[in-house]
């Protein structure tokens, strides 16, 4: 097992371990994201089982004990498998995240206690800024949250945009009709009423990358692909 490392904007490294048997015979990507401030923080914490491949590849770019905050999007083992194996290596790291994370989950599961953020609170890293989002059920699951990196216009999409195979690191070619057919095809999205309003509030925000946890990251019309998904979304609920 490799993690593999790029950098896809300035001081956001994608970490990106390829598994061929899952969603054979294209093979699937597992990512997770460190953002590289004087706090640095990593965002998808990985399957316990990949942690040790992850932690060696942050180590090439920090030193993992480092790392001062961890977070994820909701419970899941490729989200937030290895969350205490990174509180036992960063013994200065907190994990962050929503009232409901830390209320259903986190407060019991986690080795020490979680950071609560407000939805829309900023934290500063140190020369990069990380607002976080409240997101329930999108992409799934009731404590789900997203987070945007200011300084890069960055955001962190989790499961959205999904797909398969082990593409570049980072394509300006489109991701949206890649994710709507994963989607169309796992149907592992929570689709509620709130999920295009939630949606085009993320495009509001102009980003300007999005960083995938499943497939190759992207840099083109990210605005135009977040509204593409909210018309997708409102048009299989009407």
């Amino acid at each position: 097992m490799e993690t593999r490392i790029a950098e896809i904007a300035d001081g956001i490294y994608r970490l990106s371990t390829f598994v061929p048997e899952v969603n054979a015979p294209a093979g699937f990507t597992f990512n997770q994201f460190l953002i590289r401030g004087e706090q640095p923080m990593l965002f998808h914490l990985g399957h316990r089982r990949m942690f040790a491949s992850i932690a060696a590849a942050i180590a090439k770019i920090v030193p993992v004990e480092t790392l001062r905050f961890i977070a994820y999007s909701h419970v899941e083992a490729d989200e937030s498998g290895a969350l205490n194996e990174w509180l036992a290596a960063a013994p200065h790291a907190e994990v962050v995240h929503t009232p409901v994370g830390c209320a259903i989950w986190l407060g019991d599961q986690a080795i020490r206690p979680p950071r609560k953020v407000a939805d829309n609170e900023a934290v500063d890293l140190g020369g990069k800024r990380v607002r976080f989002l409240a997101t329930p059920h999108l992409p799934h699951g009731w404590d789900a949250q997203l987070c945007f990196e200011e300084t890069t216009g960055t955001l962190f999409c989790s499961d959205l945009f999904g797909h398969g195979g082990d593409g570049p690191a980072l394509v300006e070619t489109d991701v949206l009709s890649l994710g709507i057919a994963s989607e169309s095809h796992s149907h592992a999205m929570s689709l509620t009423p709130t999920a295009a309003p939630t949606l085009r509030r993320l495009a509001a925000l102009q980003p300007k990358k999005l960083a995938l946890m499943h497939g190759s990251s992207y840099a083109g019309d990210a605005v135009g692909t977040l509204n593409g998904f909210a018309d997708h979304c409102a048009a299989a609920l009407a």
